[in-house]
């Protein structure tokens, strides 16, 4: 959601009157106008009452208004965190780990909102695994990394982008691919492609997926499922943007029973840096809109 749109609403809620809410931001009536409708078609919902002298707000409006200078307040806070941190080097190269599909649909709104607070630097992206998600980010080799939150760890500070549904990966031959969706007792018995990965919360998320036999395929990375599933004719356990950025002919991603996917910011605890705090802040922003 654009975070300026939200400011032109409270300060129409403000002024009721379009002409004097637009000079507050020195731009035409007419632009103001279109980005106010442009908000209101993103929500679903009419914000304003509009006659030739007056503009109130509707039931809808008034939500809106009261959450977005919440939110507004938020960001003021973060942009002046991010101001306060050191610099970052005039053309710095921030290193990105991501794995699998990272922010899925969020990745421009998720750039965009770092380029904002550094414009000056460069993103470069490093491809990780399950198994070094996490000690990338702690070991110094990446900057900031955009990972599967499957729990704490020491020494990390994990915000929150993304919070999906999760898919089962089945054969598109088999019986479970036509299914609108699946619970336990549907894959009885089922072999499960099993991702790698140390830390105990993966076992807890990925549940009959490592519970599976010690001869099941395994995978490193989430993009390596569909392929493993398309081989080996077992199941095997996604998140739901997994059926957009890794389709296959061969295999159908069904919903399934299960916990959430929450995909998080990845930086240092002790990392006071500009880098950390516009990804954090990112984050944040995302997260709530």
């Amino acid at each position: 959601m654009d975070i300026q749109a939200l400011r032109y609403a409270v300060t129409l809620a403000e002024e009721r009157h379009f002409r004097k809410a637009a000079e507050r931001h020195w731009i035409a009536p007419q632009a103001f106008g279109r980005r106010v409708r442009a908000l209101e078609k993103e929500v679903g919902a009419r914000l304003f009452d509009r006659t030739s002298r007056r503009v109130d707000l509707t039931p809808a409006g008034a939500r809106l208004v009261d959450r977005a200078r919440d939110l507004l307040a938020r960001v003021d806070d973060l942009a002046a965190a991010v101001r306060e941190a050191p610099p970052a080097d005039d053309g710095a190269t921030v290193r990105v780990g991501v794995l699998g599909f990272g922010a899925a649909e969020r990745w421009t709104e998720l750039r965009e909102l770092v380029a904002a607070q550094l414009p000056q630097s460069r993103l470069v992206h490093v491809e990780l695994d399950w198994d070094s998600q996490y000690d990338a980010v702690r070991d110094g080799e990446v900057d900031v990394a955009v990972v599967h939150d499957v729990g704490p760890v020491d020494g990390l500070r994990l915000d929150a982008v993304l919070r999906t549904g999760t898919v089962a990966v089945v054969p598109a031959s088999c019986a479970l691919a036509d299914a609108e969706r699946l619970e336990d007792r549907d894959v009885e018995g089922w072999g499960w492609v099993r991702p790698l990965g140390r830390h105990p919360g993966l076992a807890s998320w990925a549940g009959p997926a490592v519970e599976t036999s010690r001869h099941a395929p395994t995978v490193r990375t989430p993009a390596g499922i569909p392929a493993a599933v398309a081989t080996s004719g077992m199941l095997g356990l996604h998140g739901d943007p997994a059926r957009r950025f890794f389709p296959r002919p061969d295999v159908r991603f069904v919903p399934i029973a299960g916990p959430v996917c929450q995909v998080s910011v990845a930086t240092r605890a002790d990392d006071a840096s500009r880098t950390a705090l516009a990804f954090r802040q990112a984050a944040e922003l995302i997260a709530v809109s």
